[in-house]
């Protein structure tokens, strides 16, 4: 048939469709033929309007095909959808008339290769370290002898009743307060959460908290990775131990709790010692200090001995008596000494007494001249203008002193002899 040419259209009006009514056919042949179809692909182009609904495409390298997850599935899903995520769809084909194209509509989702639990769980590990939830920094050591201990588990479970056990075998000198909790199912995290802050309003206070239970699988033990759980944990003013499951099941709460325990029944050993550790550490430091104590006795009888056998304790008067003896002799030694320092110091007096003797105006005068004052002031006269007629003086001799007044001043040149006096 040429393109160009004119095509009729058919008498019967029946036989021509609408848009819509064959969009309607077409959802109604893909609806039946392609329902509850598996399809796998990468995850792309997320949307997340406030409806609650997901949209989404799945492609691959060659197509692609929008998808949808109405808002009831997307609320069960346990792990974040993520662009480039390869997941594992159960869904329908379905077309949406508004726009003429079809989609996928998601009633299961799982990522590929990997379980929608250990996908939630590995997302939200992610988040919570990010946060510093896990930092061994913030992990607490836990009390040598706890007095009071609170243990968060099912009560009828056999980890309480392992834990028990061991506790009573190693050390009695506890109390012991069991919290009952579901620990598996709807509403356990919620319980958990409950103990945990109960636990922290307890008088007295507790001084360590055990969260624990028995092995499960992954779905069962799923409440100890839940959110809540892991933030409550963290944020308890308590130390915490974990002992979730077996050596091999790891869980949230194992990480964020200060201390891990792989089974309930190490919980209760790592937080109360062993009464024969005890006594065993008592007994070895009872023996360390008899010893320490036995050494020191010795060596103190020794250092008595060793100042037994001195000369200053055996025989503490001859000490005494050259002591004496040292003093006699340094008493004679200073007494010449200062014979001596006397004697030298006496005619040193002597020599200067001498010196002096022969400097003395004394001797002057025992050579017959004669010292003048005023009697006035005393003042020594050794030039005639010094005095006035009618002054009195005062004469000294080498023996004797006498008054004179002044009868008359007569001229004179210093060093010249002066005249006779008058009749």
């Amino acid at each position: 048939m040429d393109p160009w040419d004119v095509v009729e259209p058919p008498g019967q009006d029946d036989r021509i469709l609408s848009v819509a009514q064959l969009t309607g056919r077409i959802k109604d042949t893909l609806s039946t033929r392609f329902a509850s179809v598996w399809v796998a692909g990468e995850v792309t182009d997320i949307a997340r309007p406030h409806s609650g609904h997901l949209y989404l495409t799945l492609k691959d390298s060659q197509a692609q095909l929008r998808a949808v997850v109405w808002r009831g599935v997307a609320s069960r899903l346990r792990f974040s959808l993520e662009d480039g995520m390869e997941v594992v769809c159960c869904g329908d084909i379905d077309v949406y008339p508004p726009r003429g194209t079809y989609q996928l509509v998601i009633r299961h989702l799982e990522p590929r290769g990997l379980g929608a639990l250990q996908q939630a769980l590995r997302q939200l590990q992610r988040k919570l370290a990010a946060e510093g939830l896990f930092d061994p920094r913030h992990k607490r050591p836990l009390p040598r002898f706890p007095r009071r201990l609170g243990v968060i588990t099912s009560p009828t479970g056999a980890a309480i009743r392992d834990f028990l056990e061991v506790l009573r075998q190693r050390w009695r000198g506890v109390d012991v307060l069991v919290m009952p909790v579901r620990v598996q199912g709807e509403g356990a995290a919620a319980d958990i959460v409950r103990a945990l802050q109960v636990a922290q309003r307890l008088t007295p206070p507790l001084d360590v908290l055990v969260v624990t239970r028995g092995g499960g699988s992954m779905e069962d033990l799923w409440c100890f990775n839940e959110e809540p759980v892991v933030r409550a944990i963290h944020a308890s003013p308590i130390p915490v131990v974990s002992a979730i499951g077996h050596e091999i099941d790891v869980t949230l709460t194992d990480l964020v709790a200060d201390v891990r325990a792989l089974t309930p029944t190490e919980a209760a050993q790592r937080v109360v010692p062993a009464a024969e550790d005890i006594r065993a550490g008592l007994q070895h430091q009872r023996a360390r200090l008899a010893a320490a104590l036995r050494a020191r006795a010795t060596t103190a009888r020794l250092r008595l001995a060793a100042l037994a056998d001195r000369r200053v304790l055996s025989r503490p008067l001859e000490r005494i008596r050259d002591l004496e003896r040292r003093l006699d002799e340094l008493q004679e030694r200073a007494s010449r000494a200062v014979g001596q320092a006397l004697r030298a110091a006496g005619e040193r007096v002597a020599a200067r007494a001498s010196q002096l003797a022969s400097l003395s105006p004394l001797a002057v005068l025992a050579r017959g001249y004669t010292v003048t004052h005023r009697v006035t002031d005393g003042v020594l006269v050794d030039r005639a203008d010094m005095l006035h007629v009618g002054e009195r003086i005062r004469t000294r001799y080498a023996a004797g002193e006498t008054l004179s007044r002044v009868e008359s001043l007569l001229p004179g040149e210093p060093g010249e002899s002066l005249p006779a006096a008058p009749e």
